[in-house]
């Protein structure tokens, strides 16, 4: 490779991922060493900055841990690690406190405060209520949390010196060394370890080797996977493919929450109802008008997602209709433009008005509760590498996350990893680490056939919708893996004989986690949480209150 020298980038942290896991955790550990963090767009471009509802925390006085603790749990359906919880939720409140005195803006009561320091007084939150809480426990700011988060934690980081940030910059790899341990002449171990990635900068179509002490994987979501998703298009699953490429075990990837209410609208992409609405008060019913959750829930529309979702799913297939509706109009007007601000403008330029009129919505893939397995800490069984965020599967969402649950863990967890990454960068002996072998592109030419990779792209994401969607069959999943595994040897082919791009990155990505979800979901013989299986429509704790775990066969 030419200028290799020029290409190598060395540094204490490399963080991929710009989402509030990465965000937090970079803040944190700069203060320990050089940070390098890779976004492949532009920074503000994350899932994160798409979440609309809040933060489950326990502030309210009525409210306590143990009932969060019960809310999570029971959202689960028997798989969420206790310990974990019991973590997550007791330290939530603090890392929003640190939010508030970094500057974020979250919707109080007493207006009058919002600019004071969160240790100055007890801040007395505009709590909201979404499906499956108890309580009110959402913090939110409006109804557009995310972007609230984002924009400060990048102002931030961007203040920060010890912090180099590179946008648009696609991670292709992870990097890791096989080591062997050897007492006298036998060889007893055989490890690896990650020591960075390589990196595709998409302005100048060169590949960078990122070589790093600590890599942490922040990519988010792979909503994309699926035809219909909440997610926006970035969400390709890239750090849990990679994450399995390099040896980290995966788990519970058969567990993909649809969320029941996206706006259904031809020009509507991505487009999410948050569920707060229906926290205040909003009714789900059908093109009669009749409201129908009653059937499925005693908790009606504030069920748990995976129970709304199927809901809106068999009365869509009963009915042939495209869509229910989601209807809030009977709340006062006033009320709902300054709730829901963001959602109140953006339905009007499709021509609903959420004021006055019911809007139509159907479920949509949105978050994936399943990922990287990591310990308490955020560390995989790769040693080096860790995992926050949605890219993780820690224990704590289990069979199908709490709504909200997700930001929070991504500041937990962010807070612990950080704690653990910085106390790794001062014990461990990286002295011996040798630098890795430039990236080789010997062979390859420019492709002539970028028909095969959106046509593949395509095609993963209708199958993935129709047979690995909200209801699954044996059936459905067998078409799904004679699919996948005929595409994946198309990939396979087209990735070692032309030079790399965004889009064939992506594409080799989701279909990665598209052939492991299908896996999970077929191995899986129940119905829990959010996977429902026809076949074997009950709950089996007998046999299967377990993870799913995949680890990739070890080639040496």
């Amino acid at each position: 490779m030419q200028n290799n020298v020029m290409m190598q980038i060395n540094t204490d942290f490399l963080i991929i991922g710009s989402g509030v896991a990465g965000l937090s955790f970079a803040l944190k550990v700069a203060k320990f060493g050089s940070v390098a963090l890779v976004t492949k767009k532009e920074i503000m471009d994350s899932n994160t900055s798409h979440a609309q509802g809040g933060i489950a925390s326990v502030f309210d006085k009525v409210d306590s841990f143990d009932l969060h603790i019960r809310d999570t749990l029971a959202s689960g359906d028997g798989l969420c690690n206790r310990d974990v919880v019991e973590m997550v939720v007791k330290n939530g409140p603090d890392r929003i406190r640190e939010l508030v005195d970094l500057g974020v803006h979250f919707n109080v009561k007493d207006k009058e405060r919002t600019d004071h320091k969160s240790r100055d007084y007890d801040i007395d939150f505009d709590l909201g209520r979404e499906g499956g809480h108890s309580q009110k426990r959402i913090v939110h700011a409006h109804d557009m949390t995310g972007m609230e988060l984002e924009s400060v934690l990048v102002a931030h980081v961007k203040n920060q010196d010890r912090i180099a940030l590179f946008e648009n910059h696609i991670a292709i790899d992870l990097i890791t060394i096989s080591t062997r341990m050897k007492r006298g002449q036998i060889i007893t171990t055989h490890e690896d370890y990650c020591c960075g990635a390589y990196v595709l900068d998409r302005q100048t179509d060169q590949v960078k080797t990122f070589c790093a002490k600590i890599t942490l994987l922040a990519t988010g979501g792979a909503g994309k996977v699926y035809l219909y998703t909440s997610n926006p298009d970035i969400a390709t699953g890239d750090g849990i493919a990679m994450g399995y490429r390099a040896g980290a075990t995966v788990a519970n990837l058969e567990f993909v929450q649809f969320h029941p209410t996206c706006l259904y609208h031809p020009d509507a992409k991505n487009f999410l109802i948050s569920e707060a609405v229906r926290g205040e008060g909003a009714i789900l019913i059908d093109s009669s008008g009749n409201a129908f959750m009653e059937k499925y829930d005693p908790q009606k529309d504030l069920a748990c997602r995976d129970v709304v979702a199927r809901a809106i799913d068999v009365e869509l297939k009963k009915s042939g209709d495209d869509s229910v509706f989601l209807d809030i109009s009977h709340k006062n007007g006033n009320f709902i433009k300054e709730r829901f601000p963001n959602l109140y403008e953006k339905s009007l330029t499709f021509g609903f008005d959420m004021t006055k009129e019911p809007i139509p919505v159907v479920p949509a893939a949105h978050y994936l509760c399943g990922g990287i397995a990591t310990g308490m800490f955020g560390r995989t069984d790769l040693h080096r590498l860790y995992a926050v965020g949605e890219t993780a599967c820690t224990g704590l969402h289990g069979a199908n996350r709490l709504a909200s649950n997700s930001l929070v863990e991504a500041l937990v967890y962010s807070h612990t990893a950080a704690i653990q990454a910085v106390k790794d960068l001062g014990a461990l002996d990286f002295s011996s680490t040798p630098d890795p072998p430039p990236w080789d592109e010997v062979g390859t030419t420019d492709s002539d056939e970028v028909i095969m990779v959106s046509h593949n792209w395509d095609e993963i994401r209708r199958f993935m919708w129709n047979y690995v969607g909200i209801v699954r069959s044996d059936k459905r999943l067998a078409r799904a893996q004679r699919r996948i595994e005929s595409i994946q040897k198309e990939i396979h082919e087209y990735y070692w004989n032309f030079r790399v791009s965004a889009d064939l990155i992506e594409l080799r990505n989701i279909a990665i986690v598209a052939e492991l979800i299908i896996k999970c979901a077929s191995h899986r013989k129940e119905s829990r949480g959010l996977h429902y299986n026809i076949e074997y429509p009950n709950r089996d704790d007998s046999r299967w209150q377990k993870d799913t775990i995949i680890r990739r066969p070890f080639v040496g």
